[in-house]
């Protein structure tokens, strides 16, 4: 294994853990008060719902490297949303109230390396690849 492949796998499993933990906490805060925040920052409430599941089960998907390439590429877009709709209005360091966007931004460049990366070899996608070329004999 390469140094690059290692470092693709730490990143997708910590990306993966993250994002997971942003989806159970907003689970344990109750949705309906992260309905509420939503909806008082202009994204309609019913968002909040597909965030806090893109995140949960996009997490265990990245931990797992289970189609990494597209939850890669929601987290992108998510992310982009994150910060026109909440973080952008304060900078990229934010304010006494709130986080900048700079976190977000880190954490979007990430998701767009994984997006566009080499699958890493110990992942449900690399085994699932492996699974249909060999069924199609390329591997003999």
């Amino acid at each position: 294994m390469t140094k690059t492949a290692a470092v693709t796998i730490i990143m997708r499993v910590v990306l993966g853990i993250i994002f997971m933990f942003h989806g159970i906490a907003k689970f344990q805060m109750g949705m309906t008060n992260v309905e509420a925040w939503f909806s008082s920052i202009g994204i309609p409430g019913f968002a909040a719902y597909i965030v806090a599941l893109l995140e949960l089960v996009g997490g265990i998907m990245l931990i797992a490297g289970l189609f990494t390439r597209y939850v890669s590429a929601l987290f992108v877009v998510m992310l982009i949303g994150a910060i026109l709709t909440a973080k952008l209005s304060v900078g990229l360091l934010g304010n006494a109230q709130m986080a900048g966007y700079e976190l977000d931004l880190g954490f979007m460049m990430v998701s767009l390396y994984l997006a566009v990366a080499d699958r890493s070899p110990f992942s449900l996608d690399h085994i699932i690849m492996a699974g249909k070329a060999s069924q199609k004999g390329w591997f003999k």
